[in-house]
């Protein structure tokens, strides 16, 4: 009889928490008594580590047995705790050695086997971070765990793998599964999977542009158009002229999707922007995040550093698009609810896709469309003003002609494209440095305003602008950052007439004042 403790890790969104694991043996009455805020999957670990452990050789004492969860206070949900309670409850009966500052990660089976768990990536790291370089994982989460620089992965296939490492006093009679219960897929899909090149869109001279300015200044974009003009094709292919992410984000994004995953666990970082495209039926928690206990991250989580694609944006529920407004603000985004509050990362790109009208025939003359002008004003109604004030690039996708349709496939490539991408993203880190700032979509009025303010002469239309209405304070700001962004890819110092120009026509107000003179 006595007392043990190990360690684990508890996720509250993405950020870790070492948790204690003390197992207390007493000389009362049969039981097992499991403290420390937990969930319902945690609560049934009881069963799974009393039987895995019995299966394996060395059952549990027989003898009241008391494992708490600390912090007390925080809340801990998931199997991944398993494999800590199982060696300190052996721990405390005396027949494991004490293992130290090890923290144990894995789900146990009821045969004994260890079962990959979500989330090893971000959990690792907390350890780390804690001070504890020692990490016991399952063997289908070795690689994914590896990815964790500095620390020291020891990785198990089941129990009877662990027992023996940590010192059982009869190893000769520890019992191994009969068979594997690798959740690994065998047919992993690679990272530089094949994927759509801007040489496949036919025509959109337009739309191309507005894309190379999306992705050189991390732009967000709306393209309205008929059906069939190759709005979602122009959407699908904005990563494909992304740079690829660099370490830091490379570990944020890989921590959140090892968080969300429910498949095989990574054998590599994600070096490739993520690209999500949610159903117009989403509700607001499938996008932002959110559920019952510890919220889960969302779409726009999920998209962090990459592409949120919503097509058919006016299908959107308007409370669904009016909640995208503080993260594209932001940056990350803030779930409360009443067991936990967690933060998510969701710097991402926003593409919109609309049709003109409910029919999509409102082109031209309108003389096909079938819809009222009280249908029109409706479908549109769901694009608030706040949320279209954000979106820098705004453009009219016209349909492709016959010719155009023949020439697909002779256009530039993506990657021709991504060369002057990364060339302007490196010219803006270059300038935004002293700011800590990486993209033009980063900037602020303070700077655009301040150390980046341009000449009075070259923003005197945008001050017209402003002047009539047509333009908010936060218009203004955008159209400067197009703007800085178009001088990035021609490689200017800084913008001229032209570009602010430019810019300004992207936000559909000069194609105004060239329509309505």
């Amino acid at each position: 009889m006595g007392f043990a403790r190990t360690y684990s890790v508890a996720l509250v969104g993405i950020t870790g928490h070492l948790v204690e694991v003390e197992a207390d043996i007493s000389a009362a009455l049969p039981g097992f008594v499991l403290l420390g805020l937990p969930d319902t999957a945690l609560s049934e670990s009881k069963d799974r580590v009393r039987s895995g452990a019995k299966n394996t050789g060395l059952p549990l004492p027989q003898r009241k047995l008391t494992v708490n969860l600390t912090p007390a206070t925080l809340p801990k949900r998931g199997s991944g705790f398993d494999l800590a309670m199982v060696v300190a409850a052996l721990q405390a009966e005396g027949e494991l050695e004490p293992s130290g500052p090890t923290v144990f990660l894995g789900e146990v089976g009821l045969d004994g086997s260890l079962r990959a768990i979500p989330g090893v990536l971000p959990a690792v790291k907390a350890a780390l971070d804690a001070g504890h370089h020692r990490v016991v994982v399952p063997a289908d989460n070795a690689e994914e765990a590896a990815l964790v620089m500095g620390a020291e992965v020891s990785s198990f296939g089941c129990l009877a793998e662990v027992f023996t490492a940590f010192g059982a006093k009869e190893a000769g009679k520890l019992r191994h599964p009969a068979q594997s219960h690798s959740t690994a897929n065998s047919k992993d899909t690679p990272e530089q999977a094949l994927r759509p090149d801007m040489a496949d869109i036919a025509g959109q001279s337009e739309g191309r542009l507005a894309l190379e300015i999306a992705a050189a200044g991390g732009h967000h974009i709306l393209f309205n158009g008929p059906p069939g003009s190759g709005k979602t094709m122009l959407a699908e292919r904005l990563t494909s002229i992304l740079p690829q992410l660099d370490d830091e984000a490379a570990m944020q994004v890989t921590a959140l999707h090892s968080l969300c995953s429910t498949g095989s666990p990574r054998k590599e970082l994600i070096r490739t922007p993520p690209f999500e495209a949610p159903h117009h039926t989403a509700s607001s928690p499938a996008i932002l995040g959110g559920g019952s206990g510890i919220p889960r991250p969302g779409s726009v989580s999920k998209a962090h550093r990459g592409v949120l694609f919503l097509d058919e944006a006016p299908e959107f529920r308007r409370q669904v698009l009016d909640s995208l407004r503080q993260p594209l603000e932001s940056g990350q985004v803030v779930i409360d609810r009443a067991v936990a509050s967690a933060t998510y990362p969701a710097r991402f790109q926003l593409v919109m896709a609309s049709n003109p009208c409910p029919c999509g025939m409102n082109v031209g003359r309108g003389l096909d469309c079938t819809c009222t002008s009280r249908e029109r004003r409706s479908y549109f109604g769901k694009l608030s003003g706040p949320l279209l004030d954000r979106i820098d690039l705004q453009l009219t996708v016209p349909k492709v002609t016959a010719a155009e349709l023949a020439g697909a496939g002779s256009n530039e490539s993506s990657e021709s494209i991504r060369q002057r991408v990364t060339a302007a993203r490196l010219a803006q880190a270059e300038r935004l440095r002293t700011f800590g700032l990486l993209t033009n979509a980063d900037t602020n009025g303070k700077i655009l305003r301040g150390p980046l303010r341009l000449d009075a002469h070259l923003t005197g239309e945008l001050n017209s602008a402003i002047d009539r209405g047509n333009l908010t304070a936060r218009g203004f700001d955008r159209v400067l950052r197009t703007a800085w962004t178009l001088a990035d890819l021609d490689g200017a110092s800084t913008p001229t007439k032209d570009h602010i120009d430019l810019a300004l026509y992207f936000r559909d107000l000069g194609k105004e004042r060239l329509e309505h003179p």
